[in-house]
């Protein structure tokens, strides 16, 4: 079958980070760490397992991290290299263990990428006991190879391939209701819930959201579909998110420029104050920032945006961060959180998977698939798609996905 594969020894690492700086494309043609293969279909791992034929993929931000280095390699250990990208998904089941009766050949359906305790056949971690899958202990244990989630593994393949396998308990079938653009928009509107389910704001709270890219358009989007009646502000750095950040119910944008301290202090009734050496800092700010960039300034600014005793959530892949000022963390006496994926939500007296919730919000209200999905692309064209991805502004990309024949 036809894969994106990333392979990452060290030299071969190195050599496209050096590389690298002379042009983006080093990172994604022929020397680099990804390549699209000829490899064997993913097998069955054990009877509990189907194997699903791919129909559409999509290429997250955390997709793009990984083919510009841009992860810590502290997360190497967590990963089993080479490994088929690729963790958005929708596909068809063609193969299926004799322990499956849930699901039958032909269905349509969604995969919560995650690798838990449950994907791996082990008694559940205390993690997982308490359904936090997404800070499972046992990511390199078990039937599996590590990896935190399909499209790190190399046992379970990934959505960038032609065929991918996955454990029953990850599995959700897709209503006829939905559609398959629809359907392929869970796995980012999940990433966006699962903060936002989290740390929700009050109705009389002043929230600012970092970021216009998919996550941060469907916190917006998401928030007010779950009835958030909050202040909403938004950064965005090109026009076209900024137009839909507003359509899907923002009630300002801002874009980025030198003196937009002053701007957000207007906002927030914050006050703006001049060190005498260095950027500029806030006093007061918004209760709640979701941050999803995870840049060194986004961090800077987005903390110092953040009122006393407020909540900085750093939804953005962050790596290694050099010469971060962390001084409103103590000044400010922040609860900074992080989010990962998606785990399991509390809506009420009820627990539902933030991939179902993402599905079932998508049946409720449908989700404006036209506007979000930006490209489509066979995967023999994953230079160009990735290219386009990693081009926002000149390409106006929020979504790009692969189609499969």
């Amino acid at each position: 079958m036809k894969a994106v594969v990333f392979d990452a020894s060290v030299g071969k690492y190195i050599r496209t980070l050096v590389l690298g700086k002379i042009s983006k494309k080093f990172f994604y043609n022929r020397l680099s760490c990804i390549q699209l293969k000829d490899i064997p279909e993913p097998k069955l791992p054990s009877e509990n397992y189907v194997k699903i034929k791919t129909m559409y993929a999509g290429i997250c931000g955390s997709d793009l991290n990984l083919i510009f280095l841009h992860d810590s390699p502290s997360t190497s250990p967590f990963a089993s290299f080479p490994f088929v990208i690729g963790h958005e998904n929708l596909g068809v089941i063609v193969e299926k263990g004799e322990n499956v009766t849930e699901f039958k050949i032909g269905d349509r359906v969604i995969v919560d990428p995650v690798l838990d305790c449950d994907a791996r056949e082990l008694p559940r971690c205390p993690s997982c006991q308490e359904e936090e899958f997404s800070t499972c202990l046992n990511i390199t244990e078990g039937k599996l190879k590590p990896g935190t989630i399909m499209g790190a593994c190399s046992s379970t393949g990934g959505s960038w391939g032609e065929y991918f396998v996955a454990h029953k308990s990850q599995v959700i079938k897709v209503p006829d209701s939905v559609k398959d653009e629809e359907a392929i928009l869970v796995d980012p509107l999940a990433s966006a819930l699962h903060p936002v389910m989290r740390n929700f704001p009050k109705d009389s709270d002043m929230v600012l959201v970092y970021g216009a890219g998919i996550i941060g358009l469907l916190i917006i989007w998401s928030l007010r579909k779950l009835g958030c009646k909050a202040d909403i502000t938004a950064i965005a750095k090109y026009k076209f998110q900024a137009d839909l950040a507003i359509e899907f119910g923002a009630n300002r944008v801002v874009r980025p420029s030198e003196d937009y301290l002053e701007e957000f202090a207007k906002v927030c009734g914050a006050k703006v104050f001049k060190p005498m050496i260095g950027e500029k800092v806030l006093l007061g700010g918004f209760d709640k920032v979701f941050d999803c960039v995870g840049s060194k300034k986004t961090i800077r600014d987005g903390m110092w945006l953040t009122k006393q005793r407020g909540s900085y959530v750093l939804v953005g892949l962050a790596s290694v961060v050099k010469n971060l000022d962390l001084t409103p963390i103590w000044f400010k006496e922040l609860n900074v959180k992080g989010a990962y994926c998606y785990s399991t939500e509390s809506i009420n007296e009820y627990r539902v998977s933030t991939y179902q919730l993402a599905l079932n919000l998508i049946q409720q209200f449908g989700i404006p698939y036209d506007k979000l999905i930006t490209h489509y692309f066979n995967i023999n064209d994953y230079q160009k798609a990735i290219e386009v991805a990693s081009s926002k502004g000149s390409e106006k990309s929020i979504k790009v996905v692969f189609k499969f024949l």
